[in-house]
């Protein structure tokens, strides 16, 4: 889930960076991603509001192989926790972010407009809901203790999610305000206060190595509703167009580069999040990032569908107090 500790993983310290960055550079070069670089009289500047989630690291690499910079921007990547994006953004500290489908809608239903331009990644079990081994199925929760970020957070979503989709809501088990990291290291210690906890990756996959301590009940295979989606003011879109399609085609050439170098760049985006480029290509493995075709279905209607059930879910539980006009949360014409 993309909760500010899921997000806010720290930067490996300036000087390992660079070396790989390099190193990746000449694979650019040598792939011929630069060698038709248009000239641009000046660079449009752009910060992006982002956290250490694996999914956003595409854009990471984006910035660190000279990608955003070929394509005529001079980018700013800032790692902002998920709970505070929206006032980076209201603030005007940054113009664009990336963060989960439903986060648009309660950011847009408290007064700051932001557009979808596309969309980064879908979870793929890397997000979950750890157990004692006693719950033997979710119904069973009724009445019991269930640890979660605090509401706002995508393991919030996610656990009002799982409960509505088996007939409960928040409402029918007290919610206990716990990260994902100490909800596994509660549950692997035999140390909880809880029956239920949501957590993610690698945390997930800790309690997976030891089920005699708990079990994973539910992840995002069985509730696929864990899918992340950049976006900009409409401010900056509306005088910024070009600059809004430069970042879209961006991502999409770094997915490019992944395919085409993928030790490189795995190292490049493990080091922003202080993994080895091993230990992210285990940790991406848990998710999707979403190509142009796979951009351009996801907005052909899954998106509007989701969007839909996620709004009516977030009024329900009190994270906003009205839906916001869903068709302007998104701009397509950027992936085309």
């Amino acid at each position: 889930m993309h909760s500010s500790a899921r997000r806010l993983v720290p930067n490996r310290p300036s000087t390992a960076r660079p070396v790989a960055a390099h190193a990746l550079l000449g694979t650019v070069l040598a792939v011929g991603l630069l060698a038709a670089a248009p000239a641009f009289a000046q660079e449009t500047k752009v910060a992006i509001a982002i956290s250490g989630w694996t999914g956003f690291a595409p854009l990471t690499l984006a910035n660190e192989a000279g990608l955003f910079k070929k394509n005529g921007l001079d980018v700013t990547i800032k790692k902002i926790p998920q709970k505070d994006r929206h006032l980076a953004i209201a603030s005007g500290d940054v113009q664009c972010a990336a963060t989960t489908v439903e986060t648009w809608v309660v950011w847009n239903a408290n007064g700051v407009a932001t557009t979808q331009i596309f969309q980064l990644d879908k979870s793929f079990g890397a997000d979950g809901m750890v157990v004692k081994p006693s719950i033997a199925k979710i119904s069973d929760l009724k009445g019991k203790t269930v640890a979660a970020s605090a509401p706002g957070t995508s393991p919030y979503f996610g656990l009002a999610w799982i409960l509505k989709k088996n007939g409960l809501s928040v409402k029918d088990v007290k919610v206990l305000t716990l990260e994902p990291q100490a909800v596994a290291n509660a549950m692997i210690a035999g140390t909880t206060d809880f029956e239920a906890g949501m957590t993610y990756e690698p945390y997930l996959g800790a309690v997976r190595a030891k089920p005699e301590a708990g079990k994973i009940i539910a992840t995002t295979l069985d509730y696929p509703m864990v899918m992340d989606t950049f976006g900009c003011t409409p401010k900056f879109l509306k005088e910024n167009p070009k600059a809004a399609k430069a970042l879209a085609e961006s991502y999409f050439e770094a997915l490019d580069l992944i395919k085409k170098d993928p030790k490189k760049s795995f190292e490049i985006m493990g080091a922003d999040v202080k993994q080895s480029g091993e230990a992210f290509e285990k940790s991406q493995a848990y998710l999707r990032w979403q190509d142009r075709a796979a951009n351009q279905k996801f907005f052909g209607g899954e998106w509007q569908t989701f969007t839909k059930e996620a709004a009516d879910l977030l009024l329900e539980i009190g994270n906003i107090k009205q839906i916001p006009d869903i068709s302007t949360l998104s701009d397509t014409s950027f992936i085309k």
